[in-house]
């Protein structure tokens, strides 16, 4: 069975999400809850380093994560992309739509 594992940490002007595992139609539930929460209040950083897998599903999230911090004028951030998300992202041609970072001392 696919899994997935969040852990939240708090930055100065951030909310760090540290997933790991699946982000597909089986396994983002949780995930878009607590996101969804999360960008309404400030900046969301979703650490992407332990993602194995990237489906439309997540994608779709990603997406409706970056149009929710648009409109509450709030921040999402992508921080160290695995090779199967930077694919993923890359492939959907949206890549420059998001904020790419490598640490999270590029939050602003």
């Amino acid at each position: 069975m696919e899994q997935i594992s969040i852990s939240e940490k708090r930055g100065a002007n951030y909310t760090l999400l540290e997933i790991s595992g699946s982000v597909n139609a089986y396994t983002i539930a949780d995930l878009q809850t607590r996101a969804y929460s999360i960008i309404q209040e400030g900046n969301l950083v979703l650490d992407m380093s332990n993602v194995f897998e990237l489906d439309s599903s997540g994608m779709g999230l990603l997406m409706g994560l970056f149009n929710a911090g648009m409109e509450s004028e709030k921040k999402l951030y992508l921080l160290n992309m695995s090779p199967p998300a930077q694919k993923t992202v890359l492939e959907t041609g949206f890549i420059d739509a998001f904020n790419v970072i490598n640490s999270v001392t590029e939050v602003t």
